[in-house]
């Protein structure tokens, strides 16, 4: 509970024990440092786990169902060498899930939780994986958490970061695609990081990962079902909670079942938004958009769907990972309103494969042919 106090009796501990070493002709603690921060880790980190969580290289650390450690550093996975026993891994997780109020067990084999600093945990219990548990935690760098910091990364042009920022400051709706691990959350607190100076965000996520600082935000997280099978909280439910907040911009983590109808219904209505899907491009993405709404119900039909996204989405911008690990925005797409055999037409704004960089005034007159840029 408190760091400091922590870190000034390991490093007493450790001096301490060293004078009673010496007086005795004891061996000594080598590195009195890497003492002291094992210590730490063990006491009020998580453990061994801890020195990966501290490296600001490292975006994500899992274990494997056989305890093997491994990590991801620029996107490319490495083997730590470390492995963890189940009993190890067991209490790392217990103590990770106690400040979150969450659970894991027979009932309940998977979780997901947000630990303190940000980093997103999930676990699968033995039932599930063959071996231990297997645990992911998925970390958001803070030097990625700006238009400006990814452009300086390379992930775009400084024109297509321009095009972005302006959309998100006149409130355009925009929808971040693309693969598991392409870079979709930290675009999205990118964008959202942009605007939030102006803008009342409202976020609605299953498990917190949207690292946003704003004078005027609220985040949302669901809620899963009691041992009774009572009160959950699911995303649809905090769709229709948020616009009761006065949102500037609602905000879903990622929309991959039934709310996305809440969603599309909800920018209908004039609130601009956001959020993620998984797709393989950005039309796959719209595609996508008007299928999943018909989750919700067999009253909803495509024909109702299609005509209300194509108006109510301005951008779509996937994002892509190379075989490096290098993830980047691969293209804009811009739905025009139209819809043609009910999928929803779209302009290509950006195509990073067929051109490297446009002039930002080409960008800017491309899409407001669109009708998407004031």
């Amino acid at each position: 509970m408190d760091p400091d106090a922590a870190r000034r009796i390991a490093q007493s501990e450790v001096r301490r024990h060293d004078d009673h070493a010496l007086a005795r002709g004891e061996a000594l603690i080598d590195d009195e440092v890497a003492c002291v921060r094992d210590v730490l880790a063990a006491v009020s980190g998580i453990g061994p786990l801890q020195p990966f969580l501290d490296d600001p290289d490292i975006e994500e650390i899992w274990v494997n169902g056989d305890g093997n450690v491994h990590v991801a550093r620029g996107g490319v996975a490495e083997r730590t060498g470390l492995r963890l026993a189940d009993a190890t891994v067991r209490d790392l997780v217990e103590r990770m899930l106690q400040p979150t109020g969450r659970r894991v067990d027979i009932s309940q084999p998977f979780v997901d939780a947000s630990l303190p600093d940000g980093s997103r945990l999930h676990v699968a219990i033995a039932d599930v994986v063959r071996g231990s548990w297997a645990v992911n935690i998925r970390k958001f760098l803070p030097g990625y958490r700006t238009l400006d910091a990814l452009t300086a990364q390379g992930a775009m042009p400084v024109a297509i970061a321009a095009l972005l920022r302006d959309a998100m400051r006149n409130g355009r709706s925009v929808i971040v695609s693309g693969a598991t691990h392409a870079g979709k959350t930290t675009l999205l607190g990118a964008l959202l990081a942009s605007c939030a100076d102006t803008q009342r965000i409202v976020t609605v996520e299953e498990t917190f990962e949207l690292a946003v600082d704003g004078a005027d935000l609220v985040a949302l997280q669901g809620r899963q079902a009691s041992l009774e099978g009572t009160g959950e909280i699911t995303l649809r439910r905090l769709v229709k909670e948020a616009l009761r907040m006065r949102p500037d911009r609602l905000v879903v983590g990622e929309v991959r079942d039934a709310e996305a109808l809440d969603l599309v219904l909800a920018l209908n209505t004039g609130v601009p938004g956001a959020g993620t899907v998984h797709a393989n491009s950005a039309t796959e993405a719209l595609e996508k958009l008007t299928i999943l709404p018909l989750l919700a119900g067999r009253n909803i039909d495509r024909a109702f769907i299609a005509p209300a996204l194509a108006a109510a989405v301005d951008l779509v911008v996937h994002c892509a990972r190379d075989a490096s690990g290098e993830r980047r925005v691969q293209e804009i797409v811009a739905p025009t309103g139209e819809v043609v055999e009910g999928r929803v037409v779209a302009r290509t704004i950006y195509d990073a494969v067929s051109q490297t960089h446009t002039a930002r005034a080409s960008i800017r007159d491309a899409v407001q042919r669109s009708g998407v840029a004031s």
